[in-house]
């Protein structure tokens, strides 16, 4: 009998942390397991910053840096120029990517460092506590914006994947979601389709994967995912937003 789903050699054989309905498993599957099929696990190197992030060192098989929070593009853009043929990518949160991380991730992209970043867009801290995060969707609460937040408080919840896209540097920019099968799959299209970037050396790239993140939203797994289909994708449309062909997809 064929198998139809085998544990990845990309995984580290243990349980996570991370809580029911996190979606942090599926991303480090997607992208251990191409890895995996591209023959790179032994010439691989990840960079994780703080955030839930900070876990992902104890479950990709592939060699890891810590970095500082927010400083991971500076850290792998370093990486890469000292091991210019291994593949080098950046595991980031919102709050990391987006928030403390913000003149690390815009510089990497603008200087087109031949690095790839995995950016968990769940629009809230996660790991420490709960915080609005940049990408905190309005009216959505957090630990700091218990009411919810406001345009008028904390100016409109920032689109990484367009911001990015209008930087000559970066090659490749593409939103993916993992709340089904299907997109599931297109995100993995997505992930191999970002180091195949990487390989041919044409320069920086990024794959958003929209998430959920149930215990700082305060729902079930299940209602995260309603969430994350009837409010995340509205307002952060899935697809190519920029490609080594030239513009959008």
């Amino acid at each position: 009998m064929n198998p139809v789903y085998t544990y990845t050699k990309g995984m580290v054989p243990v349980e996570t942390i991370y809580c029911p309905g996190c979606t942090h498993g599926i991303a480090h599957r997607l992208v251990t397991e191409v890895l995996e099929e591209m023959g790179k696990l032994g010439s691989t190197i990840g960079c994780g910053p703080i955030g839930c992030s900070v876990f992902a060192h104890r479950y990709m098989n592939v060699d890891m840096m810590e970095c500082p929070h927010g400083r991971a593009p500076a850290v792998a853009s370093a990486i890469k120029r000292v091991h210019p043929d291994n593949f080098v990518f950046t595991y980031q949160g919102d709050g990391d990517l987006a928030s403390i991380g913000t003149a690390e991730i815009i510089h990497a992209a603008a200087r087109g460092e031949k690095i790839t970043t995995f950016f968990i867009n769940n629009a809230i801290y996660g790991m420490t506590g709960g915080q609005m995060a940049p990408t905190t969707l309005i009216g959505q609460k957090s630990t700091t914006t218990q009411s919810g937040r406001t345009v008028e408080q904390a100016g409109a919840p920032m689109r990484i994947s367009e911001l990015i896209s209008n930087l000559d540097g970066a090659v490749y920019v593409e939103r993916v979601a993992l709340n089904n099968v299907g997109n599931i799959n297109k995100a993995k299209k997505a992930v191999r389709r970002a180091f195949d970037v990487q390989e041919k050396k044409l320069g920086f790239s990024l794959i958003e994967f929209i998430s959920s993140c149930p215990t700082h939203w305060g729902k079930s797994p299940v209602e995260s995912m309603k969430q994350l289909e009837e409010k995340m994708l509205p307002y952060y449309p899935l697809g190519v937003y920029k490609s080594p062909e030239g513009g959008e997809e």
